[in-house]
């Protein structure tokens, strides 16, 4: 169908949201993939959950998902858009694997999303850009930023439009932008 979609940005910046008028614009069929786990005992985090039910159309699909995401994509059916929101969310689910199976994760996820016009779905893929912050000064949040700043990067050069969400409004970096050359090993 499409090549995938990328929206990033930090926190509160309206990502999600653009994400869902991306998905609203041509696709009938969206299929809202949520990443972050429920927790009863966190009023707040309720409250953000809520407010993004709240903001999306009735009609569409919302399917949980934990680490499992790639299993998941592949199996929606053909011509429908996941909106996944977020890599954040699926990166946190998955921080317990070791690098070898966070590698293997993160490559099925990556091979999956960027078969282009042989996949056959659209993915708008939403993540967090938690590297403008400080260094986390504890292991967990140093692997959990490298994790999504390394996966962001590699989808980013990968997908056929990536946007930036900040300041209320999303910049087209495809169309603004300069990609870098490929990391060295």
């Amino acid at each position: 169908m499409a090549f995938p979609i990328l929206v990033t940005g930090p926190s509160r910046s309206g990502k999600s949201e653009w994400a869902e008028h991306l998905a609203a614009q041509n696709h009938p069929s969206v299929i809202y993939i949520a990443t972050g786990k429920e927790n009863a005992a966190d009023v707040d985090w309720q409250n953000r959950i809520q407010q993004h039910r709240d903001r999306r159309p009735s009609h569409w699909q919302t399917l949980c998902v934990d680490q499992n995401l790639t299993d998941t994509l592949e199996t929606l059916p053909a011509g429908s858009c996941a909106l996944v929101d977020s890599l954040g969310g699926w990166v946190a689910n998955t921080l317990e694997l070791s690098p070898e199976q966070w590698q293997t994760k993160q490559r099925e996820l990556i091979t999956f999303a960027t078969q282009g016009q042989n996949t056959p779905i659209t993915i708008i893929f939403v993540a967090e850009e938690t590297g403008w912050g400080v260094i986390p000064v504890y292991a967990l949040g140093r692997i959990f930023r490298d994790r999504l700043g390394a996966l962001t990067r590699q989808l980013g050069g990968l997908c056929g439009q990536v946007y930036l969400v900040t300041g209320g409004y999303a910049v087209d970096l495809r169309r603004w932008g300069e990609p870098l050359p490929p990391p060295r090993d």
